[in-house]
Protein backbone atom coordinates (compact mmCIF):
# COMPACT_ATOMS: atom_id res chain seq x y z
CA UNK A 1 0.00 0.00 0.00
CA UNK A 2 1.50 3.27 -1.07
CA UNK A 3 1.75 6.13 1.38
CA UNK A 4 1.78 9.65 0.02
CA UNK A 5 4.32 12.06 1.34
CA UNK A 6 3.31 15.53 1.81
CA UNK A 7 4.84 17.77 -0.76
CA UNK A 8 6.02 20.29 1.82
CA UNK A 9 8.20 17.90 3.84
CA UNK A 10 11.37 18.50 1.82
CA UNK A 11 11.12 22.29 1.94
CA UNK A 12 13.10 23.95 4.71
CA UNK A 13 11.82 27.13 6.03
CA UNK A 14 14.58 29.84 6.10
CA UNK A 15 13.97 32.94 8.16
CA UNK A 16 15.87 36.05 7.07
CA UNK A 17 18.53 37.43 9.50
CA UNK A 18 17.39 40.47 11.38
CA UNK A 19 18.82 43.67 10.07
CA UNK A 20 21.38 45.41 12.34
CA UNK A 21 20.09 48.72 13.44
CA UNK A 22 22.74 51.37 14.20
CA UNK A 23 22.90 52.41 17.84
CA UNK A 24 24.43 55.32 19.70
CA UNK A 25 27.43 53.20 20.75
CA UNK A 26 28.28 52.48 17.12
CA UNK A 27 28.24 56.19 16.30
CA UNK A 28 30.62 56.87 19.19
CA UNK A 29 33.21 54.30 18.16
CA UNK A 30 33.18 55.30 14.52
CA UNK A 31 35.98 57.84 13.69
CA UNK A 32 35.90 59.18 10.19
CA UNK A 33 39.28 59.65 8.46
CA UNK A 34 40.04 63.36 7.75
CA UNK A 35 40.42 64.37 4.18
CA UNK A 36 43.87 65.37 2.82
CA UNK A 37 42.79 68.98 2.52
CA UNK A 38 41.80 68.99 6.20
CA UNK A 39 45.18 67.54 7.20
CA UNK A 40 46.94 70.17 5.10
CA UNK A 41 44.89 72.96 6.70
CA UNK A 42 45.79 71.64 10.16
CA UNK A 43 49.50 71.61 9.37
CA UNK A 44 49.33 75.12 7.92
CA UNK A 45 47.53 76.34 11.04
CA UNK A 46 50.19 74.81 13.29
CA UNK A 47 52.98 76.34 11.22
CA UNK A 48 51.33 79.75 11.35
CA UNK A 49 50.94 79.52 15.14
CA UNK A 50 54.60 78.48 15.51
CA UNK A 51 55.82 81.37 13.37
CA UNK A 52 53.55 83.80 15.24
CA UNK A 53 54.77 82.75 18.69
CA UNK A 54 58.40 82.89 17.56
CA UNK A 55 57.93 86.33 16.06
CA UNK A 56 56.31 87.58 19.28
CA UNK A 57 59.23 86.22 21.33
CA UNK A 58 61.77 87.86 18.99
CA UNK A 59 59.86 91.15 19.10
CA UNK A 60 59.76 91.13 22.91
CA UNK A 61 63.50 90.38 23.02
CA UNK A 62 64.20 93.25 20.67
CA UNK A 63 62.00 95.58 22.73
CA UNK A 64 63.85 94.62 25.91
CA UNK A 65 67.22 95.14 24.21
CA UNK A 66 66.24 98.57 22.90
CA UNK A 67 64.82 99.56 26.29
CA UNK A 68 68.05 98.58 28.04
CA UNK A 69 70.10 100.41 25.39
CA UNK A 70 68.02 103.57 25.78
CA UNK A 71 68.28 103.32 29.56
CA UNK A 72 72.08 103.02 29.36
CA UNK A 73 72.26 105.94 26.95
CA UNK A 74 70.09 108.10 29.20
CA UNK A 75 72.12 107.15 32.27
CA UNK A 76 75.39 107.94 30.48
CA UNK A 77 74.07 111.30 29.23
CA UNK A 78 72.79 112.25 32.68
CA UNK A 79 76.10 111.25 34.26
CA UNK A 80 78.13 113.36 31.81
CA UNK A 81 75.74 116.29 32.26
CA UNK A 82 76.04 116.06 36.05
CA UNK A 83 79.82 116.50 35.80
CA UNK A 84 79.53 119.91 34.16
CA UNK A 85 79.77 122.89 36.54
CA UNK A 86 76.67 125.05 37.06
CA UNK A 87 76.47 128.38 35.30
CA UNK A 88 76.61 130.38 38.51
CA UNK A 89 80.02 128.87 39.36
CA UNK A 90 81.71 130.74 36.51
CA UNK A 91 83.80 127.75 35.41
CA UNK A 92 84.33 127.15 31.70
CA UNK A 93 85.36 123.69 30.58
CA UNK A 94 86.99 124.63 27.29
CA UNK A 95 89.89 126.82 28.50
CA UNK A 96 90.11 124.96 31.80
CA UNK A 97 90.48 121.59 30.09
CA UNK A 98 93.19 123.00 27.84
CA UNK A 99 95.06 124.30 30.88
CA UNK A 100 94.88 120.89 32.52
CA UNK A 101 96.21 119.18 29.39
CA UNK A 102 99.05 121.69 29.11
CA UNK A 103 99.94 121.11 32.77
CA UNK A 104 99.97 117.35 32.28
CA UNK A 105 102.19 117.72 29.21
CA UNK A 106 104.53 119.96 31.19
CA UNK A 107 104.76 117.30 33.88
CA UNK A 108 105.55 114.73 31.21
CA UNK A 109 108.31 116.94 29.78
CA UNK A 110 109.84 117.56 33.21
CA UNK A 111 109.94 113.84 34.07
CA UNK A 112 110.95 112.50 30.65
CA UNK A 113 114.56 111.75 31.73
CA UNK A 114 113.53 110.08 35.01
CA UNK A 115 112.59 106.50 35.76
CA UNK A 116 109.37 104.93 34.53
CA UNK A 117 107.59 105.44 37.87
CA UNK A 118 108.04 109.21 37.76
CA UNK A 119 107.26 109.37 34.05
CA UNK A 120 103.93 107.68 34.65
CA UNK A 121 102.92 109.39 37.89
CA UNK A 122 104.18 112.98 37.58
CA UNK A 123 101.95 113.95 34.58
CA UNK A 124 98.94 112.42 36.29
CA UNK A 125 99.60 114.19 39.58
CA UNK A 126 100.33 117.52 37.88
CA UNK A 127 97.19 117.20 35.73
CA UNK A 128 94.98 116.38 38.72
CA UNK A 129 96.48 119.25 40.70
CA UNK A 130 95.90 121.65 37.82
CA UNK A 131 92.33 120.38 37.53
CA UNK A 132 91.66 121.11 41.20
CA UNK A 133 93.11 124.60 40.77
CA UNK A 134 91.46 125.51 37.45
CA UNK A 135 88.23 123.44 37.60
CA UNK A 136 87.45 122.82 41.28
CA UNK A 137 83.70 122.30 40.87
CA UNK A 138 84.12 119.88 37.98
CA UNK A 139 86.82 117.95 39.83
CA UNK A 140 84.56 117.74 42.89
CA UNK A 141 81.76 116.33 40.73
CA UNK A 142 84.16 113.82 39.20
CA UNK A 143 85.36 112.83 42.65
CA UNK A 144 81.79 112.30 43.85
CA UNK A 145 81.05 110.14 40.82
CA UNK A 146 84.19 108.05 41.38
CA UNK A 147 83.23 107.68 45.03
CA UNK A 148 79.77 106.41 44.05
CA UNK A 149 81.39 103.66 41.98
CA UNK A 150 84.01 102.92 44.63
CA UNK A 151 81.36 102.35 47.30
CA UNK A 152 80.29 99.24 45.39
CA UNK A 153 83.70 97.72 46.20
CA UNK A 154 84.40 98.09 49.96
CA UNK A 155 88.11 97.25 49.62
CA UNK A 156 88.71 100.03 47.10
CA UNK A 157 86.67 102.55 49.10
CA UNK A 158 88.55 101.73 52.32
CA UNK A 159 91.92 102.12 50.61
CA UNK A 160 90.73 105.35 49.03
CA UNK A 161 89.65 106.74 52.39
CA UNK A 162 92.98 105.72 53.94
CA UNK A 163 94.99 107.36 51.16
CA UNK A 164 92.76 110.43 51.23
CA UNK A 165 93.18 110.76 54.99
CA UNK A 166 96.94 110.46 54.70
CA UNK A 167 97.01 113.05 51.89
CA UNK A 168 94.83 115.47 53.86
CA UNK A 169 97.01 115.02 56.93
CA UNK A 170 100.17 115.60 54.89
CA UNK A 171 98.60 118.73 53.36
CA UNK A 172 97.61 120.00 56.79
CA UNK A 173 101.11 119.39 58.13
CA UNK A 174 102.59 121.12 55.09
CA UNK A 175 100.33 124.13 55.64
CA UNK A 176 101.25 124.28 59.33
CA UNK A 177 104.94 124.01 58.58
CA UNK A 178 104.78 126.56 55.80
CA UNK A 179 102.95 128.95 58.11
CA UNK A 180 105.55 128.36 60.83
CA UNK A 181 108.36 128.86 58.31
CA UNK A 182 106.78 132.08 57.02
CA UNK A 183 106.34 133.33 60.56
CA UNK A 184 109.95 132.47 61.41
CA UNK A 185 111.19 134.25 58.28
CA UNK A 186 109.05 137.29 59.07
CA UNK A 187 110.43 137.43 62.59
CA UNK A 188 114.02 137.16 61.34
CA UNK A 189 113.42 139.80 58.69
CA UNK A 190 111.83 142.08 61.25
CA UNK A 191 114.73 141.58 63.62
CA UNK A 192 117.26 142.25 60.86
CA UNK A 193 115.41 145.38 59.81
CA UNK A 194 115.27 146.66 63.37
CA UNK A 195 118.98 146.04 63.80
CA UNK A 196 119.68 147.75 60.49
CA UNK A 197 117.60 150.75 61.51
CA UNK A 198 119.33 150.85 64.88
CA UNK A 199 122.74 150.66 63.18
CA UNK A 200 121.78 153.48 60.80
CA UNK A 201 120.64 155.63 63.74
CA UNK A 202 123.93 155.01 65.51
CA UNK A 203 125.88 155.95 62.37
CA UNK A 204 124.22 159.29 62.31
Amino acid sequence: MLVKKPIYDDLTVTTPAPKHKPSKHDDATFTPTPAPTDRLATQIRRARLFVYTRSLAAESKMDDLMSSFLHMESSFTNTIASLAPPKESGERLLPGGIYVLVAAMAGSIVSRNRNILLRSTVPLIVGIGAGWVVLPVTMRNVGDLVWEYERKAPIISENHMRIRGAAEEAWRQAKVRSAATARFVDERVTQAREKMEEWVKRGR
